[in-house]
């Protein structure tokens, strides 16, 4: 069970931004922060504030990974040819349990994270437990048999609450998808505003 399971909503209600579009995010019922004193007007942000926060919610959106794999994905950014920021939103939509989520067979990167933990995810034919496994294109993504009779899988592919975007070609019948392309920022169905480059600018100070 990730470490963000049960409080998925503590960085919606940090960031005072809905940050999955969930719903049931609190902060469609206020947009304070937590706390007592959640209701104070808060001051500017400085530009580090900006920096650290643009990490702080890409990194929570997908499911709340460790810092020092966040940190690996902007290293290994920074020596792919091109736009560094565009590059790390790649790489993070590359990872295995980012494309069970985009591919709708799951309701949330939480539950996507615990379902290739368990062994749910075959890529080519080879059972896949580690959520972070790099996805190639054209790889093919199947959830097992066991799987395929999970009701959160059902009730998630027959949801209306989100879309698969047009870089994976999801088939709900057969439960199997495939990653067709690396999207660019502007690809990626975020409900709020990510800042890549404020990261890049994190990690360059």
């Amino acid at each position: 069970m990730t470490k963000r399971i049960r409080a998925k909503h503590k960085l919606d209600r940090r960031m005072g931004e809905n940050i999955w579009g969930r719903p049931k995010s609190p902060v469609n019922k206020r947009e304070s922060k937590p706390g007592q004193h959640g209701d104070r007007r808060g001051g500017k942000l400085s530009d580090f504030g900006q920096q650290l926060r643009a990490k702080q919610k890409l990194k929570g959106y997908y499911g709340n990974i460790t810092e020092s794999q966040f940190l690996r994905i902007y290293k290994e950014a920074v020596r792919l040819k091109g736009s560094t920021s565009e590059h790390i939103i790649g790489l993070l939509e590359r990872r295995l349990d980012a494309v069970i989520y985009r591919a709708k067979f799951v309701p949330t990167v939480f539950a996507a994270r615990q379902f290739v933990s368990h062994g749910h995810v075959s890529v080519n034919g080879r059972r896949v437990t580690i959520p972070s496994f790099r996805v190639r294109i054209g790889d093919v993504i199947e959830v097992r048999e066991k799987g395929k009779q999970m009701a959160l899988v059902l009730e998630a592919s027959q949801s209306a609450e989100r879309d698969v975007p047009d870089y994976i070609e999801a088939d709900h019948g057969k439960m199997v998808a495939k990653l067709l392309r690396v999207p660019a920022l502007s690809d990626v169905p975020y409900p709020v505003q990510m800042e890549p480059n404020l990261v890049v600018e994190f990690y360059s100070r």
